[in-house]
This record gives structure tokens, C-alpha cells and sequence, in this order.
């Protein structure tokens, strides 16, 4: 009997060992406890010096902006009546928070008027509130951060949840972490109204001849008077029929943004490789012939030419992404990436129709419904990173089978009016040399001149620019302006205008007689 006797002692020992093991690791958690980011003393100093400082709560309200980036229970319910009394503009102290908590009916539940005194007893100076809002903020990112890694943990064990759907959502909270402290509320009119007001001030002081470029300057002078650029969080479609420019007016105004406007473009081109676009800025900025380029025909005047004028291009914050049939989530996120190191300024893409959407848009008859998500998303994103986004768009072959000048309408945007919604400009390319027409509806000559028609405008005029396109470049350019390339070929070629000095003439009264100028009928302007 001894021996049973002997192991039930020791099997009770043993329990007891482990009762007491687990006791002192309650009280005393080992180095491999987790605990979570907090800081209660700063907490309760911020909150200590609110009280004691008429305005010290105006200080830390810009850092700390809600009541749940205090991690105790009671800090964020006196910090609650702090906002509420300061929202009435009553004062702020000892004895009106303990008054608010109790007509609350949370005084007790926060520790009672003795706990808000002792707050109070526990600050020598309030010098350090703002460090000490900081802080106590960074603990509240921590506890973030834990908590959306926990969730995306459980969601990716999840086999029900698609990984790209995933990868979208934990960036997007992951996004929306960082910029919380720039994130914006509701606000009354009466406030952006008198920002606005200011802002006006500020242009009108800014304005030549009565114009200011508000937004992302398109680099054409015409489009700039009617837009007065790209403006912030604006969705733009550019849309046109095949052969008629479009990816050659994009990169102008990406080169036009970038080097004359100094601003950072993101370019994603889902059609051409990132070497074939980048052929054709050279050969727009040199203005030497992209076929010549491709080949390497380049004789040595031109070769000299070529190294002489690229230095802006190379310089030029530029961002070019050549992935092919890219989603739009992959889409967001890259901008993402590229608004918070570069900070860019524009967001072209080339072009919508060869975007995916969701991973679960299945079959051909969602493809409707796919490019009105797609739509929609680029608004989305246009808003989120409160830039402009240029995305082309191919137009229905409608255009082709219809009479007339062909001119495109916003019905020929393919696959899709969700497109024409959620744009808030819309503006078709139309080159009328395209369909061997020579003249428009008032005789002008149409040749080499492409059309930037504006058939959409949520905030301004609908209008038409009319622009240069020289096709051997692939660069559409204002008309006024002159290439000096373009001048000398226009003169070896005899398409001049020659007129006598006044100074040689006779008959001074003449000034444009017949006999002073000829003027070759096959010039194309």
C-alpha cells in the first residue's frame, strides 16, 4: 500500500508545481508573452494637460483624432467629453469634463471625479504634449497593424478567399493606416467655402491675360484655356478609332507633364513594350523619323542630333509599366506604390479595354459588366490618390460604317456607357485626312491637323482644339507652332510664302499686290 501511496503523492506534487508555475506567469508574463503596443502614463499626461492648459487640447486634437487611439477604456471616454465639450465651445478643465461624464451617465465608469483630479496632479508642464501625442498614436498604428495582419493570417488559411482579392484588401487597409492622420471628415460648407474663396484670391493674383493652369498643364495652349489642365481626382477618356494617334497625344502630354510641367507621370502601356514607347519620345523630342530610329539609319548629323536633344528625356519622371493585360487591383496597388516614393502627379493607361478586372468576372457575356468595374475602380483610384487619371479608349466600329465626316459620338465608346458616366471629360482624337477628307464644312484644309474634340466636360466648356499632327514624328504639336526641322524642309521643298521688303517696293500703298508673293497650293497647312 505504501508504494500507491508514494506516486499519488507525487502525482499531486507535481499538479502543484504546475498550479504555482502558472500563477507566477500570470503575475509575471516571461519574456514570450505578448502584450500590446500602449503607453497608459503618456495617455494620462496627454489627458493631465488638456486640463491644465486652456490650449493645449487644439494641439493634440490635429495628432490625436479619435477617441480609439487611446488604448485604455477610460482615457478614451474622458477624451470623448473633452471633444464634445470643445464642439460646444464650452472650456475644458478639471471640473467640466468630471460634470460632462456625469451628465453622460460614464463618470463612474471611468474611475470617478477623484481619478479625472489625479490626472491632473500627475503633470509638471505640458511643454511635451504634442511628443507625447505622438507617441501615444504610434502605439495606437501598432495595434492596428496587429490586428489587419491577424485577419489577413485567418484569410489566407481560408480557401474560400481569392488571393488577389487578399493581396488588394490588405494593401488597401495597409494604405489607409498610413495616411490616417491626413485622412479627411465631413465638413460643413461654410469652411470650404471659405477656402475656396482663398483660393480664388490666390489665382486671381496669379492669372496672365486672364487664364491660370489650376491643375496638370496639358502642354497645348488651346486645351489649357478650356481645362485649365488636368485637374486632381478627375477620370479622363481619350478615345479614337485605331490609326488615329492615340498612344502618340498620350506620350505627348506625359513628355509635356514631365519635363515642361516638372511633374511625375505613372504610364502604363498594356499594348507597346516599354522600349517602343520610349523609341517614339525620342523621336519626338528630336524630331528625327521613328522608321529611321527603328533601323538605326542615321546619318552622322543626326546621330549628333539624336545625343544632343535626349537630356530632358532622360531626366524626365517618367514611369513606365509595360505589363501586359494588367488587373485593375495590381493596378492599384503599383499606384499606390508609386504615389508614396515618387509622388506622381498623373496616371496615364493605354488602353482600358485591355485591362482584367476581378478574378471572378468569368464568361464573355461579363465583359460589359467587367470594363463598368474597371471604370469605376480608375475613378476610385483617381479620387483615393487625388491625382488625374488619362486612360484610352477604344471606340465601336460604328464610326466606320456611318456617313459623312465620321466624327466620333459618345455612343461609339466601346463596350460600355458606364465609361461615359464615370468620366468626368471625355475627348475624342479625329484626324478628317484619316478618311481622305481635305477640307472641313468651312473649307478649311484639313490636312495634317488632328482634332481634340472635348464631347464631355463635367466642369467646363465642350469645345473643339484644333492641333498639328506630324505623322513621320507620331507628335502632335499646337499649330502655331513651327519646327525648325519642318521650316527647312518646307523651303528646299517650295512650300513658302515669298514677299518683297516694303522697302524695295514702289508702290508702298500696295502692301500685298499679286505680283509680290506666290503661294504653292500644296502646302498642308
Amino acid at each position: 500500500m505504501a508504494e500507491p501511496t508514494k506516486i499519488t503523492q507525487s502525482i499531486e506534487q507535481a499538479f502543484q508545481k504546475k498550479r504555482d508555475a502558472k500563477a507566477v506567469s500570470d503575475r509575471f508574463p516571461s519574456e514570450n508573452a505578448k502584450v500590446q503596443p500602449q503607453a497608459r502614463d503618456l495617455e494620462e499626461l496627454v489627458l493631465g494637460a488638456i486640463m491644465l492648459e486652456q490650449n493645449a487640447f487644439d494641439n493634440v486634437s490635429s495628432i490625436i483624432k479619435s477617441p480609439d487611439n487611446f488604448y485604455v477604456d477610460a482615457h478614451q471616454r474622458i477624451y470623448k467629453a473633452m471633444i464634445k465639450l470643445t464642439e460646444g465651445n464650452d472650456p475644458v478643465d478639471m471640473y467640466t469634463v468630471t460634470e460632462k461624464l456625469r451628465s453622460s451617465g460614464e463618470l463612474e465608469m471611468v474611475g470617478g471625479a477623484y481619478f479625472i483630479a489625479s490626472l491632473t496632479n500627475k503633470v509638471a508642464s505640458s511643454a511635451n504634449i504634442e511628443a507625447h501625442a505622438r507617441i501615444v498614436v504610434q502605439k495606437f498604428l501598432k495595434r492596428e497593424v496587429i490586428s489587419l495582419s491577424s485577419q489577413a493570417i485567418k484569410d489566407a488559411f481560408d480557401d474560400t478567399v481569392d488571393v488577389f482579392d487578399l493581396l488588394d484588401n490588405t494593401e488597401a487597409e495597409l494604405f489607409r493606416l498610413s495616411e490616417s492622420n491626413m485622412k479627411k471628415n465631413a465638413v460643413e460648407i461654410g469652411s470650404v467655402v471659405l477656402e475656396e474663396i482663398d483660393a480664388i484670391s490666390e489665382r486671381r493674383k496669379n492669372a496672365v491675360d486672364g487664364e491660370v493652369i489650376t491643375g496638370v498643364s496639358t502642354g497645348f495652349l488651346q486645351l489649357d484655356k478650356i481645362t485649365s489642365g488636368w485637374q486632381k481626382s478627375d477620370l479622363i477618356i481619350i478615345a479614337a478609332r485605331p490609326g488615329m494617334g492615340k498612344t502618340a497625344f498620350t506620350l505627348a502630354l506625359a513628355r509635356n507633364a514631365a519635363i515642361d510641367g516638372k511633374k511625375a507621370v505613372a504610364f502604363f502601356s498594356l499594348e507597346m513594350a516599354t522600349n517602343q514607347l520610349v523609341a517614339r519620345l525620342i523621336s519626338m523630342e528630336t524630331e528625327i523619323e521613328s522608321e529611321k530610329i527603328k533601323k538605326g539609319l542615321l546619318l552622322e548629323t543626326e546621330w549628333k542630333h539624336l545625343v544632343k536633344n535626349i537630356d530632358n528625356l532622360k531626366e524626365a519622371p517618367i514611369y513606365i509599366d509595360d505589363t501586359a493585360a494588367i488587373g485593375i487591383f495590381e493596378l492599384r496597388a503599383k499606384c499606390r506604390r508609386l504615389k508614396a516614393k515618387h509622388d506622381i502627379q498623373l496616371i496615364m493607361i493605354d488602353y482600358l479595354q485591355l485591362m482584367t478586372g476581378s478574378t471572378d468576372s468569368k464568361g464573355a457575356g461579363n465583359r460589359e459588366q467587367e470594363i463598368s468595374m474597371i471604370s469605376r475602380n480608375l475613378k476610385g483610384i483617381a479620387k483615393e490618390l487625388n491625382v488625374p487619371i488619362i486612360a484610352l479608349s477604344q471606340l465601336s466600329r460604328a464610326v466606320e460604317t456611318r456617313g459623312g465626316d465620321k466624327k466620333p459620338m459618345l455612343s461609339d465608346l466601346r463596350e460600355s456607357g458606364a465609361i461615359e458616366q464615370d468620366a468626368d471629360m471625355v475627348i475624342f482624337l479625329y484626324r478628317p485626312e484619316y478618311y481622305k477628307l481635305t477640307q472641313d464644312s468651312d473649307g478649311l484644309d484639313t490636312r495634317g491637323i488632328a482634332e481634340v474634340i472635348i464631347a464631355k466636360h463635367r466642369n467646363g466648356s465642350l469645345e473643339t482644339v484644333r492641333t498639328k499632327f506630324i505623322g513621320k514624328f507620331a507628335k502632335f504639336q499646337d499649330l502655331e507652332v513651327t519646327s525648325l526641322n519642318n521650316f527647312e524642309e518646307d523651303y528646299k521643298s517650295g512650300n513658302t510664302i515669298t514677299q518683297q521688303s516694303k522697302m524695295n517696293k514702289n508702290n508702298d500703298d500696295d502692301d500685298f499686290a499679286s505680283d509680290d508673293f506666290e503661294i504653292d497650293n500644296d502646302m498642308p497647312f
